[in-house]
């Protein structure tokens, strides 16, 4: 059993912790918060000590692994502390938000010779298992084109001084909490990304990033993708591939619609994964010496390039930008 603190006791912090409560690989026993009177009552009902310092965390003996739900922007800088103290580390999405700092942070935890995982939970989505699963098939085809949208307004309320609403933090909209899920699923149904041209727009939330990114990919194998995401409208997941042959698209965690040939479209409810529980597990198995984490660094690395790009683009007014 992988004996893990949680680092931000925020919304999501506390999503991470619920998802593995009954999970035989790993649990959290310790939490960090730099608001520890709104954490206490969640802390007393999961079984956390609670600290302010994040230093202390990395000083215990009996904390074997610590997963990061905090700003972005520190991501690099706790990362490569907690490999320094040796401990496994588990790290929010993005896991930076440039391929520069993302290689740093990777560096640090292969010198350290410690477990690494990253918040790309999607993949794990029974749907989206699904549509892998067709690709290495061969049903698509050649695949033409990937669709994705992933949008919501959870995130459109946050306070003007939170974390969240600064504009160092959420870039290019809904890009960081969002919009990298679309990315991180289409390198890994469709393939390595070449070129990406973005652009951002401030719609209905007064947020200095905008609420609003809609990009158009270029793929290494020569297939188009695009990508939309807004802060401001009802839940929508949807990730398509067009293939030359069939086309299938996720519409849920579960729900799956496939067309083939010139069949009628099929829609299959496929049995829930608890995402997010299987994700924390795959890290919590290589940090135990059971396994590896599901996406190796070239994976990791890529989505932060992707990224990086869509940044770099909204910042060029839509021009092409290299996913290097």
């Amino acid at each position: 059993m992988l004996n893990a603190a949680i680092v931000g006791l925020g919304w999501w912090g506390r999503q991470l912790v619920r998802s593995v409560e009954a999970s035989p690989l790993i649990r959290f026993s310790r939490g960090v918060t730099l608001e520890p009177e709104q954490a206490r009552e969640f802390a007393a009902a999961n079984g956390l000590a609670i600290t302010t310092s994040y230093a202390e965390v990395l000083a215990d003996p009996a904390i074997d692994a610590v997963c990061l739900a905090t700003p972005h922007t520190r991501h690099r800088a706790q990362v490569e502390a907690a490999a320094a103290a040796g401990k496994h580390v588990y790290c929010e999405k993005p896991f930076a938000l440039s391929k520069a700092d993302a290689e740093a942070a990777l560096a640090a935890v292969r010198r350290a010779g410690v477990a690494l995982g990253v918040g790309q939970n999607m993949r794990f989505k029974a749907s989206i298992r699904a549509l892998r699963e067709l690709a290495d098939a061969g049903t698509f085809g050649t695949i033409m084109l990937a669709e994705g949208n992933y949008s919501h307004a959870l995130l459109a309320d946050q306070p003007a001084d939170g974390w969240r609403a600064a504009a160092e933090e959420s870039r290019a909209g809904g890009m960081t909490g969002m919009g990298i899920h679309v990315l991180d699923c289409f390198g890994y149904l469709v393939g390595p990304m070449r070129r990406i041209a973005a652009r951002s727009a401030q719609r209905a939330v007064a947020l200095p990033a905008g609420d609003t990114t809609a990009a158009l990919i270029e793929f290494r194998n020569g297939a188009l993708g695009t990508l939309g995401t807004t802060l401001k409208t009802p839940y929508v997941w949807r990730i398509a591939i067009f293939g030359s042959d069939a086309w299938a698209v996720s519409t849920s965690d579960t729900a799956l619609t496939l067309r083939h040939g010139s069949g009628e479209p099929v829609t299959t409810e496929l049995a829930d994964t608890a995402h997010i529980r299987l994700n924390l597990e795959s890290f919590a198995a290589a940090a135990l010496g059971r396994g590896t984490f599901h996406i190796d660094d070239a994976g990791i690395l890529h989505t932060v390039a992707a990224l990086d790009a869509v940044f770099r683009s909204v910042a060029a007014d839509g021009a092409w930008q290299a996913v290097e």
